[in-house]
């Protein structure tokens, strides 16, 4: 089962990765409004045209930390921090345009805020660019399943390097499947052991199914196992089916053993 590519969301404070603000984007959050003269201060640092006021007001908007979630006003920080060049900003712009919140849902919009800050050597855009080729959602940027699979994985391996976990997730899912190169089991386990090294729970369910199946690991439900928990105590919830899959698994290798070899 091939499973879904990982989009590089990362909302950040800085461009510069300094901190991680304290509510999760993309969802109503109900906190305790800002104290006036925060809010104040915030929104006249963006108003003054500091990027990083205009961004962390986009953020906040975004995610209702703080103040009431508004997605109409997020596209307008996010919009104005992006203009002033702020990565971070234009990559979360990019993704609001991509699911159409806030504003017309439009690929060729997100594409565009993508690639923006991708050029910046900005992790997450990278990886996003990447999903967009390998999703065949970057229209007119290239042509033929060949040409957006080279792209993809092109820049799938800068935001790799770069240190995005997302890019070595979905590196490694391109070696897996052998999307727009040789199949290679062992080349996918090296980029899924370099995706948990930086926090990746997926990666960590990734690892769990390649001993469970020996695919580029040595067969090993055990290790198979504690790959299948540590992800689900990262959070990743598909990682409990797996468990529970091979759980099953292997209950019915001991009834057909038993069966087998009934008792005299």
């Amino acid at each position: 089962m091939i499973r879904l590519l990982f989009l590089g969301i990362l909302c950040i404070v800085s461009t510069l990765f300094a901190a991680t603000p304290p509510c999760a984007p993309r969802q109503p959050i109900r906190q305790p409004a800002l104290a006036d003269d925060e809010l104040l201060r915030l929104l006249r640092g963006a108003l003054q045209g500091d990027r990083d006021a205009q961004f962390r007001a986009g953020f906040s908007y975004e995610s209702g930390c703080g103040v009431p979630q508004s997605f109409e006003q997020a596209i307008h920080w996010y919009r104005k921090a992006a203009e002033n060049g702020h990565p971070a900003a234009q990559n979360n712009l990019g993704t609001l345009y991509l699911r159409g919140l806030g504003v017309e849902q439009s690929d060729a919009e997100a594409m565009k805020w993508y690639l923006r800050a991708a050029s910046e050597g900005f992790p997450p855009a990278q990886n996003n660019v990447g999903y967009m080729y390998e999703t065949g959602r970057a229209r007119g940027n290239a042509s033929g399943p060949s040409l957006t699979d080279d792209e993809a994985i092109k820049w799938y391996r800068r935001a790799a390097e770069s240190g995005s976990a997302a890019g070595d997730l979905n590196l490694g899912r391109v070696y897996l499947n052998g999307i727009g190169v040789r199949q290679d089991f062992a080349a996918a386990v090296k980029w899924f052991r370099k995706a948990v090294a930086q926090g990746s729970a997926a990666a960590c369910d990734e690892l769990g199914r390649a001993y469970q199946n020996g695919t580029g690991a040595p067969q090993d439900y055990s290790i198979a196992k504690s790959w299948y928990r540590l992800a689900i105590q990262r959070g990743y919830a598909l990682a409990k089916q797996d468990l529970a899959a091979l759980d099953g698994l292997e209950r019915q290798a001991a009834s057909d053993l038993g069966a087998s070899h009934p008792v005299r």
